[in-house]
């Protein structure tokens, strides 16, 4: 509990933009990003130029190389940097298949143990680019449900973490999850068969 205070300062410098508040608000919570970012990457296989370090250094940058961070709470600082966990991880594969001219496509499998989760219910997905691409058709049908996917899948957040975060109740984040990766299961389905098709 201690740490608490110590962080809401940090969170309030932050919001004056206070450029020191932001560095040792990053320092305090560094460790927590690798877990989120090696549970990203763990998956992706080997040979890959991209690691847990740098990615988190990069979301870092990515968050901090705009204007002014207006952070509400810890829980939303995690949601931004997830979000630019994301962003970060879909330039990296959409460089990657560039160079190779689709011959590089890494594959991802959107699946709860890259969430911490005991529940092992997969959704399996061609690769990280296809799982955008739908995740972006998703924020089109539900800003919700996408807002779900982005802070459980890239930011490893727990569902009481999203139901505080977002003002939701726990089951309603559960079902929301579920419908999500429903959602997302279909549509990846659906690209697949389209490309088989064609």
């Amino acid at each position: 509990m201690s740490d608490q205070p110590r962080t809401t300062v940090l969170i309030a410098g932050v919001r004056n933009g206070d450029r020191q508040a932001v560095d040792a608000l990053f320092a305090r919570v560094y460790d927590q990003l690798r877990v989120i970012a090696h549970a990203r990457l763990k998956r992706r296989g080997g040979g890959e130029t991209l690691n847990t370090t740098a990615l988190v250094h990069e979301a870092y940058i990515k968050l901090t190389s705009g204007e002014t961070l207006t952070l509400e709470d810890r829980l939303h600082f995690f949601a931004l940097s997830a979000r630019a966990m994301r962003f970060v991880l879909i330039g990296y594969a959409r460089e990657r298949n560039a160079q190779k001219r689709g011959g590089g496509v890494i594959p991802v499998t959107l699946n709860e143990e890259l969430v911490a989760s005991n529940d092992r219910a997969e959704i399996e997905a061609t690769n990280l680019l296809s799982i955008d691409d739908a995740l972006n058709q998703l924020t089109q049908v539900s800003p919700r449900l996408a807002e779900v996917v982005e802070l459980r899948f890239f930011g490893g957040l727990t569902y009481e973490e999203i139901a505080e975060l977002t003002g939701r109740s726990v089951p309603t984040v559960k079902r929301d999850w579920s419908r999500a990766r429903a959602w997302l299961y279909d549509a990846l389905n659906d690209s697949e068969n389209t490309d088989r098709a064609n």
